[in-house]
């Protein structure tokens, strides 16, 4: 028990002493560390209390020699001549005065000098705008019969800068002759005050600035901005104003360790305390690394969760990896029926050649990664057997190394979207049908015109006939030869009038009924040709002369005949309906079509009075219309096509050299038939009394279009009207 409690003893009378040394050497050395900075810190303070001192006396000396050099003028009593020229001199000398006005004893202004350094001081805002601590300050000066100073004040000056300046007000001496001013008014800059007042040695090492009694800065000078630290101000007492003068040293706080052997000391100490704060804190930064890495881990996989966009992960050598719950909900296979499957059984059994040769050929780098980025489409199956159709983007999975380990791939369902699309296509079938409907019921009343003269020609060669046969019957049994040649001409007659009619009819039909949309290559002639026998009707019923200019041979384009045909016959109408105010006799409507390289462009142009400019604006609106009858969907659905053909629906106005509408041009373009199709042989007629072939021009060009009328006398048709009679 006493041998423990000796050794007991000597420990700690062996660990005492070095543990008091170890108290006394930081206690010494800190005491060390806080006189040495206090010392330090004074120091640099009286530096800076001497600088501010100094500065002071300098800005009043400076003040004070300005304010002798103004009187000297006023003195002088000069004229207002040599006023404005010894102004000029004293601004010249001082370049910390901006200007020197002379006042009349209402405290306007008669004269006024500027600074030849910098130009008018107050050319953003007016004198008088600034002037009330000026009036103030020589209010002073004529009360006391001395110098007076007004408190400073911010005049803006271009480009977003501006002064801070001051004014003194120095009273006439009394006896002035009639005519001169009551005062004078001198404007000084405070920041020049302070850069011609202040010697180079403090500037060089100190910030010295005017300052409100808040701290706000007014205007400074000096090199180094101030560290904030050491810092000294003074008043500079001025007749009716004082100022602010702060010196801030460019000197940063006392350095910790102001001498070597200070530092040796402290460093050792600091050793073992630096040592230990860096276990802690590489602790501290694993323990929050981890943190932050479970953080970002639950939030990517709260993000892939959420996401409706499925995700899938594939090795370099096809197998799956990852799937996300919204992939999984796709094909209806559970991530566990998924991950580790080199063939997917969502991969339908008729297409896994196919995908096995894919993935063949992106393993050996024949698929690029920027069309994987681009995306394609394929068909997955689901769980049940159905296909469906997927988008998929990949793009390749880089490791911590730099390979490639894998690709990710981003699905998306896009059966919706096929069936919004197939719906859309649809709805724009029913709306071509409903337009084609309604132009036809627009045109009815041309229509029975149309037919009324070939059927009344039928009716009319019909009758003669039946009157020729009974004229013979009555005649000798040898048949009369010219009865005979009457009644063939007759027939051949009512032949072509009856063809005629069926024209009509078969355009009609053709161009109302339902046909199956593809795309084909079809000449020009043809396209114009298959729906103008309605436009002769309407050019008929206006005294319209059509034009054609469609090349010889006409070029072909690719298109959907039916969709076309509607536009032609829509731009056409429009043509002919838009010269209705124009006289008969200058209504023409010139359609052409001309290959353009690669492009076939139609043009339909009219001799109207064009369209209105707040019309124009809304042309190709959908359901936009300007007339009472109409619904608004011809000009829009015409757009709709061409741009579904990949051309360019527009218009343009035909102008005189006085710049007037002379009328309209609407043009659209359609991509051109290949070399190979250009050469194959055109379409002909679809039966015979059917129209003639399309590669037959519609109408010779330049003639008015006017049918002959049926039945009309000439020739032995006159014979054929007498026996009617």
């Amino acid at each position: 028990m006493s041998v423990r409690s000796a050794s007991s003893g000597t420990r700690w009378r062996r660990v005492l002493p070095w543990a008091a040394l170890v108290l006394l050497i930081g206690v010494a050395q800190s005491l060390l560390l806080v006189l040495t900075v206090r010392n330090e810190h004074d120091r640099e303070q009286e530096r800076a209390e001497a600088a501010a001192a100094g500065a002071a006396a300098d800005v009043r000396m400076l003040l004070s020699h300005d304010l002798q050099s103004l009187q000297a003028i006023l003195w002088e009593r000069p004229g207002p001549e040599r006023w404005r020229a010894e102004a000029a001199d004293l601004l010249r000398a001082r370049r910390e005065l901006l200007r020197v006005e002379w006042r009349e004893r209402g405290q306007s202004i008669s004269q006024a000098v500027e600074s030849p350094y910098r130009g008018p001081l107050f050319s953003l805002l007016r004198r008088r705008d600034l002037d009330a601590d000026t009036e103030a300050a020589c209010a002073a000066a004529l009360r006391l019969s001395a110098p007076s100073w007004s408190r400073s004040y911010f005049v803006p000056q271009p480009a977003g800068l501006g002064l801070e300046v001051i004014d003194v007000c120095l009273p006439a001496a009394p006896g002035v002759g009639s005519g001169e001013p009551h005062a004078m008014v001198a404007t000084l800059a405070l920041g020049t005050v302070i850069e011609e007042a202040v010697g180079p040695d403090i500037a060089r090492l100190h910030e010295i600035s005017f300052v409100e009694g808040d701290g706000t800065r007014l205007a400074r000078a000096g090199v180094p901005r101030g560290g904030g630290v050491y810092v000294a101000e003074r008043l500079v007492d001025l007749p009716g104003s004082t100022l602010a003068l702060r010196v801030d040293s460019a000197a940063a706080g006392p350095r910790l360790l102001p001498n070597l052997a200070t530092s040796l000391v402290f460093g050792l100490s600091l050793a073992l305390a630096a040592v230990v704060a860096l276990l802690v804190r590489d602790v501290r930064r694993r323990s929050a690394a981890e943190e932050r890495l479970g953080e970002e881990l639950a939030l990517r996989r709260a993000m892939e969760n959420s996401l409706v966009t499925g995700l899938r992960a594939r090795d370099v050598a096809g197998r799956i990896t990852y799937v996300n719950p919204a992939f999984c909900a796709m094909v209806g296979f559970s991530a566990e029926q998924l991950i580790g499957q080199d063939t997917p059984p969502y991969w339908p059994p008729e297409m896994r050649a196919a995908y096995e040769a894919r993935h063949a050929q992106r393993i050996s780098g024949g698929v690029s990664h920027q069309e994987l980025r681009d995306g394609f489409e394929t068909t997955f199956m689901r769980q049940n057997g159905e296909r469906f159709p997927v988008l998929i983007f990949e793009a390749p999975l880089i490791g911590p190394a730099g390979r490639q380990t894998g690709w990710m791939s981003a699905v998306l369902d896009i059966s919706a979207q096929r069936k919004v699309e197939e719906l859309s296509r649809q709805q724009q079938e029913r709306l071509q049908a409903t337009a084609r409907l309604a132009t036809v019921g627009e045109m009815a009343s041309l229509l029975s015109h149309e037919l009324n003269q070939p059927l009344a020609a039928i009716a009319s060669y019909a009758t003669g006939s039946l009157n020729l046969i009974d004229d013979a019957a009555g005649a000798p049994e040898s048949p009369d030869v010219p009865t005979v040649a009457m009644l063939r001409e007759a027939t051949q007659r009512i032949a072509e009038q009856a063809a005629r009619a069926g024209r009509v009819i078969k355009s009609v039909h053709d161009f109302v009924r339902r046909r199956e949309h593809s795309r084909e290559a079809v000449a020009c002639d043809e396209l114009v040709g298959a729906v103008l026998p309605l436009v002769r009707m309407l050019a008929r019923k206006s005294g319209t002369l059509l034009e054609l200019a469609l090349g010889e041979p006409a070029p072909r384009v690719v298109c959907d005949r039916t969709m076309l045909e509607q536009v032609v016959l829509n731009l056409t109408r429009n043509a002919i309906q838009a010269m209705d105010t124009v006289p008969p006799a200058d209504r023409v409507l010139q359609i052409a079509a001309t290959a353009r390289g690669a492009w076939v462009r139609f043009d339909f142009t009219d001799r109207g009075t064009g369209i209105a400019p707040e019309v124009a604006t809304r042309l190709f609106t959908p359901f936009f219309t300007t007339k009472a009858e109409g619904m608004g969907i011809g000009l829009s659905l015409c757009r709709s096509v061409i741009e579904q053909h990949g051309g360019a629906l527009d218009f343009e106005h035909l102008r005189d050299a006085a710049g007037g509408v002379t009328g309209t041009r609407f043009s659209f373009t359609l991509p051109r038939a290949p070399a190979a199709v250009e050469d194959a042989p055109r379409r002909g007629a679809d039966a015979p009394g059917d129209a003639p072939p399309a590669d037959a021009p519609p109408r010779p060009q330049g003639e008015r279009d006017a049918e002959a009328s049926a039945g009309a006398p000439g020739g032995r048709s006159a014979d054929i009207e007498g026996a009617l009679r």
